[in-house]
Order: C-alpha cells, then structure tokens, then sequence
C-alpha cells in the first residue's frame, strides 16, 4: 500500500488549525479570506515537508511529531490569549515578562475551563500518532527537493497575485501584508501562521506602518459651533525645522501628517481647576459594573457628582500596562509601542508628573505591588515620576506586600508624605482589585470582605469581584476623609479611570450584573471616569464618546496646562471635538454608533450614516495607530519639544 505524502497531513494539520482558530475567536469559518488562508497554508506545509524529509527515517518522524507539536501548542496558545485580552499575542511582547506570567495564571484557569477547546485543538496531534505507519517519512533526493522548491515559489507568487486586485483597501490582504500591522485583521484575512511570520519579521527587522493621507477629514466634521474667543489649544512648534532635519522618510510623513492635523480648542472648562492639587488614581480592574450605592457607596458618590461622563470606555490593550500607557500618554499603546516605551524610555512630554513638576508642584506615584512590574522602575520617570515608592524599594518596610496587598494600607502610610506640601500632585496605581476573582486564599481581598458580599444573588465570580471593588471604595473613603481633616479637599482634584474591564471574568458573567447586555468587544470596556472636587456642588453631564486616552489632555486643560493638541491622539473631552473610542482590534465607538472591526459591521445611534464616515473614521484610527507607535518609536517629543 502507498503511504501517504507528508504534505498532505501538514496542509490539514495548518488548515485545520486555521478553521478551529476562525471557529473560536471569529465564530465563523467560510468567507473570501479562506482563498488566502488555503494557498497559504499549502505554501508553509510544502516548506515544512521539505524539512522533514532530509534526514533519516526515523529522525524524520521525531522532528514531524516535534514540529506537530509545536504548531498546535502556538495555536491554542494564541487562542487562549485573544479569550483573555481580545488581541493575538505579538512577538514585540516577548520582553514584557511580568504580562507572560499575569497570563500563564490564567493560561492554567482557562484551560481546565474549556476542555472541549483544548481537544478539539489536539485531534491532529492523535490522528498523526495514530496513522504514523501510514506516512512516508523517507529522505527525499536532490530531485525531490527542488521540485518541492519550486512549488513553494509557485504558490507564494499565485498568493500575491490573488491580492493585488483588491489591494486598494485600507484593509485589504495585500495592505495588511506589506503596509499595515493590524495583527487582528490579519489573522482574519491571510491566517495565524502567516500573520505570526510576518510579526516575527517586523520585530527583528522593523516596520513602520504606512500613514494614509486623509489629514483626519472625519476629524473636522461636526465640530460643534465654538465662541470665537476660545484660543486653539496649539504651541508654536517649528514643524519645518524638524522636518528639514529628518532623514527618514517614515518620520517626515508623520511631521507633515501631525503639523495639518485635528487642532482642539480651549473651552468654558480651560483652567477650571487651575493651582488645585491633583491625585489621580489608576484603579485595577474597576469598571461600572461595581458601582452600587449600597455596596460602593464613595464610588457611588463620585461617578454621580462632579463631571459625569455617560460613554466613557477604558479599552483593554494588554492589561494594565496598556491601560496605563493610555491614561498617562494620550497614545495608543500596540505591543510593538509598549516594548519600545519601556526599553528605550524616550520622553513622555505631557506626561501629567513633567507638565506638573514644571509648575513647582511636589511629584510622587505610589503603587502597592512590585515597583519593577512591567519595568515600571524605568517608565515612571519617562512620566516624570522620579518619586516612585512601591513594594520592593521601600513600601514594603510600611505596608504588608503578600499577595494581595490593601488599597487602604497604600493610602494610609502615603499621605502624610505629600500632602503638607503647598501643591501636590499624586498618581496612585492599586492593586487590591486584581484577579482571581476567588474568595479563596488565593484573593485575600476578596476573603477579607466576603461578609459583604455573601447574601447578593450572583455567581461567585462576580461576588469575589464585588469583594476587591470595596477594597477600592474604602480607599478613596479613607483618601477624602484624610484630605477633609487636612483642610484641603476642596483644593483637591481627583481623577480615576480603571487600567481595564475585569477580563478574567466571562461576558456572561459581566452581564450578570451589567444593566444592560455587553458584547465583550466594545460594551465590555464601557466604565466610569472620575473628575471630582468637593466644590462641584452641581453635576456636569458629559455625554460625548471618551476613553482613557482622552484623560490626559482634559486634565491638561482643565488646569489650564499648554499643550499642542495636534501631538496626542486623545483629545480633551470637553472641548468640541467630536468622540471617539478606539479598541485593540481598530473597532471603534463614535458619537454616531459603533464599529466592530472584525465583523465589518457598523451600527449607528440614531440615524444611518454614509459609507464614507465609517471609511473616514476607520482610515483616522489606522493611523492613530501609526502616530502613537511612531511618536514612541523616533523619540518624537524630544525632537519637537526639546525639555518642553
């Protein structure tokens, strides 16, 4: 009986993995982009036989069942991943150690959750060692190989020339091949393990994403109409300079690009807060869902007074870190921009701890875990935190480190270190609402306050949740009655927005408590934004779209701080610029509805709009990706603001 080409059980083993990957992430397995996924998978299996067939016999078949086990272990390992944080895990990410080991905790849940993917996912890895004597694993040639060459080279060149017809998309196979590095919209375009190969390529050689030359058409639509008195909220920066001095051509792209783009104006709200303290809190895992006005009632209070934003999103990029970048830089962080941010630690400009230390103001950040997690020892003073206190140089000597450490201890042993001072400005990054949400040993928080949540009517994932939220709101209890007794609460600005929606639980589970139905895409990172002072006595309804990228320039305004509008991706929410939200995988949120990228589906609020707004808006979000990653990558605010 003839055996079997290796080959073939390569191109099932790719293709196979292929569909289960579309199944599981995309829920769907047959459009157009199966064209793409198919010749590539015949391309990589093709090479792939040619591997194992140049040795002997036996070795051959080790390195097929190596090789076999391999492909899968990265396919269910991505799999997991984009469950978790609703992107692919991207090659850049590999030096983010402390995300690899947040993940592999999870990793380790998800798996004994979801047996059924996990099997699904090994049943090519069973059909192998089952069928292992029907395989020809013999040596090839000379002949052999280069016939097996030259089928490689005639697929890849029939591969690029399918693309080409449509390549004039934004998002077309052949854009995302050679132009842009949406890793989400490639997969689903040309597959994982062409998507994964260029990643690896772009992370050892470099790329730049191309910036389309649509100068933010969208951008400047329905601004609303502005007393003329309002200044443009703009430095005088020598763009032409700059661009004369630049040899590279990706970087003169992006000078021009910046010098024509969105200008914001000051607005009612410009100084609002001027010469008031500022302590902004960056608050793990808190989303809407645990506000209650029993359960959290100081949370309660905050996001009902003050300024009171009805659509405001912390999208979820990488976890914490990502949601740090976002609120502290006013860019969007791509894994490729995290990595260079914490490698290369080029100047944050606007930072709020560099904007603040410039005015006389006492700079500190506090955080009660690891100060080296996510290298936060070398970005902290890209911030201009160079006062950064957190366990491991030196809180651990006042506060009790073990896992998991309290938010009220943090702000207990803290205060007292800055706020004698006459202007103070203070970021807190807590700890206290991290997952596992388990009322086990495993969450001391949520053991700790379990009493308070034992008799709600929810799952005990969400109970457990709800238990670290208050560890949260005794927090900020605590901070404000400290600053009561200190006689200077109403000189005191708070600022809160949560690192991420709690993405270890489930939708479901989220829906639980939700009072309304999420989607885990866009409606799970809907949240709340906290700018509260006591002397607000009247809340202030903020209803336009905003995200965590936004905070930053609002607060820049609010305290009446120069900034250059055009240089942030984010844009002050009071101000008159339209709304907009930005997700990991470009869908995106707008004061007219909602884009789910991956699905190419839009779903307007009101009234239908063009194709031509979604086509604008989707080519703007590309390249707020392209700038955010650029300004990071060519120490951009050096360059155009000197020590500024």
């Amino acid at each position: 009986m003839k055996k079997c080409s290796l080959i073939f059980y390569y191109f099932f083993l790719i293709f196979y993995l292929e569909i289960a990957n579309r199944l599981f992430v995309f829920n769907k397995i047959c459009d157009i982009n199966l064209i793409y996924i198919i010749i590539n998978s015949f391309v990589v299996a093709i090479l792939i036989n040619v591997f194992c067939h140049i040795f002997h016999e036996k070795t051959n078949k080790i390195i097929t069942g190596f090789i076999s086990f391999f492909i899968i272990f990265f396919y269910g390992f991505q799999i997991i991943f984009y469950d978790l944080f609703n992107m692919y895990f991207s090659f850049h990410t590999i030096d983010l150690i402390d995300q690899a080991i947040d993940f592999s905790g999870f990793a380790i849940t998800y798996l004994l959750k979801n047996i059924f993917k996990v099997t699904i996912i090994l049943i090519p890895l069973i059909i192998l060692l089952l069928n292992k004597n029907k395989i020809n694993f013999q040596k090839y040639n000379t002949g052999e190989i280069i016939y097996n060459i030259g089928g490689i080279i005639l697929i890849y060149i029939v591969s690029i020339l399918v693309m080409i017809p449509y390549k004039d998309r934004l998002y077309s196979a052949y854009n995302l091949y050679y132009k842009n590095a949406a890793m989400e919209k490639s997969v689903n375009k040309i597959g994982l393990l062409s998507t994964s190969r260029l990643d690896i390529q772009r992370a050892i050689f470099g790329f730049d994403e191309e910036i389309i030359n649509n100068q933010n058409k969208s951008k400047n639509k329905d601004v609303q109409n502005q007393p003329k008195e309002y200044e443009d909220n703009i430095l005088n920066i020598d763009f032409d300079k700059v661009y004369s001095s630049s040899t590279n051509s990706e970087e003169k792209n992006m000078i021009k690009y910046l010098q024509n783009s969105l200008v914001t104006k000051k607005n009612e709200y410009t100084g609002y807060f001027k010469d008031k303290n500022l302590i902004f809190i960056l608050a793990e895992g808190f989303n809407s869902i645990a506000v209650d006005k029993d359960l959290t009632p100081t949370l309660y209070k905050l996001t009902h007074n003050g300024f009171v934003f009805d659509n405001y999103y912390s999208p979820l990029f990488l976890s914490t870190t990502g949601g740090e970048f976002q609120a502290s830089t006013g860019l969007i962080p791509s894994q490729e921009t995290l990595k260079l941010w914490k490698n290369e630690q080029p100047t944050i400009s606007y930072a709020l701890g560099n904007q603040f230390s410039k005015l006389g103001y006492t700079i500190n950040s506090y955080h009660n875990w690891s100060y080296k997690y996510y290298k936060r020892h070398k970005t902290m003073p890209t911030l201009g935190y160079n006062s950064y206190l957190a366990c491991g140089n030196g809180l651990e000597k006042e506060i009790n480190c073990k896992w998991l450490p309290s938010d009220v201890d943090m702000i207990n042993v803290t205060f007292p270190k800055y706020s004698n001072n006459s202007k103070f400005m203070t970021q807190y990054i807590t700890v206290s609402g991290h997952a596992p949400y388990l009322i086990s040993s495993a969450n001391s928080i949520a053991l700790k306050n379990k009493d308070y949540v034992a008799d709600l009517k929810y799952s005990d994932n969400i109970k457990a949740y709800l238990a670290t939220q208050i560890e949260l709101d005794r927090a900020l209890a605590t901070l404000i009655e400290s600053l009561e007794k200190q006689g200077i609460l109403n000189d005191t600005v708070l600022v809160l927005t949560g690192d991420h929606y709690p993405y270890s639980l489930s939708i479901d589970e989220i829906n639980e408590i939700s009072s309304y139905k999420r989607d885990e895409i866009i409606e799970a990172n809907h949240s709340n934004l906290i700018i509260w002072n006591n002397q607000i006595t009247t809340p202030i309804k903020i209803t336009k779209v905003a995200s965590q990228i936004d905070v930053l320039p609002t607060i820049l305004n609010l305290f009446d701080i120069p900034y250059d509008s055009r240089l942030l991706i984010g844009h002050d929410i009071l101000s008159d610029t339209p709304g907009l939200a930005i997700f990991s995988d470009r869908s995106w949120v707008s004061d007219k509805g909602s884009y789910w990228s991956l699905q190419n589906k839009f779903v307007a609020k009101n009234k239908e709009v063009s194709q031509d707004y979604i086509d604008e808006i989707n080519a703007q979000v590309a390249n707020d990706f392209a700038i955010s990653n650029q300004i990071i990558k060519y120490n951009f605010y050096s360059k155009l603001l000197g020590g500024n």
